[in-house]
């Protein structure tokens, strides 16, 4: 019986240890949808995020992406900001570093350019 259970929680926590490895959040505005993720959780410090831009169900050809994440400023500390061009992957994925100061809940606004049409700004937020 201990067998079992030893058994049975080494592979409970290798399947959480696993499932905890990834950062996934989708942001949407009207008809843009972006799928942000990265490899590893986010932490103070430099990351590395993918995102997946969508259009109006389409990818957009040539489209160029920026972000922007920012903590605003609170009593005794300044305002903090990271911002960076993404590289474009092909089929619509774009990669970025982001830095991130700090600890706490920063904003992150997302600019998509695309050929024709008029910019998109996509918002959402992330709590390191």
């Amino acid at each position: 019986m201990k067998t079992l259970f030893k058994l049975f929680a080494i592979l409970a926590l290798a399947t959480t240890l696993l499932n905890a490895a990834a950062f996934e959040k989708v942001a949407k505005f009207r008809t843009t949808k972006i799928l942000i993720t990265s490899e590893k959780p986010l932490v103070v410090g430099n990351n590395t995020i993918e995102m997946m831009v969508t259009l109006k169900n389409k990818v957009p050809e040539g489209a160029k992406v920026s972000v922007k994440a920012f903590m605003p400023a609170m009593p005794g500390m300044p305002a903090m900001e990271s911002k960076s061009e993404a590289k474009s992957l092909g089929n619509g994925k774009y990669s970025t570093r982001i830095n991130f100061a700090m600890g706490g809940t920063w904003q992150i606004h997302i600019i998509v350019t695309p050929k024709t049409g008029k910019k998109v700004r996509v918002k959402s937020s992330v709590n390191i």
